[in-house]
């Protein structure tokens, strides 16, 4: 008795609906060539595969991993494509996002337990805090972190405030460097781009994944409160005078 072989088939409206897509993001796709019906019928209906959905999966995934629609057209398309390491990455991403939200909670609940031991907090307080959470975890993971933490735990809160000063007087500088035009190659720019160098490894301790995290941090995230007044513009500036070093 031969085995019963079901072949299921999509119109546009029902794979948008089951999906989440819209109709748009699926008429874009085929107007960029990234993604189209396998199948047309007379009547200009598009008509999807089973292996269409297969390959808009893969798509998605791409895309959610921060790929830009022509970097995926061009990965899928590439013979030596393999869909299984696509699937390992998200794996990765989604633990991670698990990581972070499980930490999430865990502090939240502390301020909770906070809250009913203060008698009055400030709100902005807790915005603050969980911005500084939010922004932290999301470029640094829990192991980075503590190995931050172990680097800036011998400072004395003296030392602390000196390192501060020391940033917020070089950053004014760089600033002014800048506001001059002065080309970052210029021996005074190479200069304030060692100091910063040197400052970067007081609380990194050259380790070269909190390097990684910190300079991801800065460049995804111009004129945030976090950055001590760097915004865009200034850290494009120094980044281009250090590699003069």
């Amino acid at each position: 008795m031969r085995e019963l072989i079901i072949i299921r088939n999509w119109k546009i409206g029902e794979l948008a609906k089951q999906t989440g897509l819209t109709v748009r993001t699926l008429h874009h796709y085929d107007q960029i060539g990234l993604f189209s019906a396998s199948n047309v019928t007379e009547s200009g209906h598009r008509i999807y595969t089973e292996e269409d959905i297969e390959k808009l999966q893969q798509i998605l995934s791409l895309k959610q991993l921060g790929f830009t629609l022509e970097e995926i057209k061009e990965a899928i398309e590439n013979p030596n494509f393999n869909p299984l390491e696509v699937v390992k990455m998200q794996l990765e991403t989604v633990r991670k996002q698990i990581e972070v939200q499980e930490q999430l909670y865990g502090r939240l609940e502390g301020i909770y337990e906070l809250l009913t031991t203060q008698q009055k907090v400030q709100s902005e307080q807790f915005i603050k805090l969980i911005e500084v959470i939010n922004m932290s975890e999301k470029y640094f993971t829990k192991e980075l972190l503590e190995k931050m933490k172990n680097q800036t735990s011998h400072f004395s809160l003296e030392e602390k405030k000196k390192l501060e000063n020391n940033w917020a007087e070089l950053i004014a500088n760089i600033r002014v460097e800048l506001e001059k035009d002065t080309p970052p190659e210029s021996s005074n720019v190479v200069q304030l781009a060692k100091r910063w160098r040197e400052l970067t490894y007081n609380f990194t301790g050259g380790d070269p994944e909190i390097v990684k995290a910190a300079e991801r941090f800065h460049a995804e995230n111009p004129n945030n409160p976090l950055q001590y007044g760097v915004d865009g513009e200034l850290y494009k500036y120094i980044k281009k005078a250090m590699s003069h070093i």
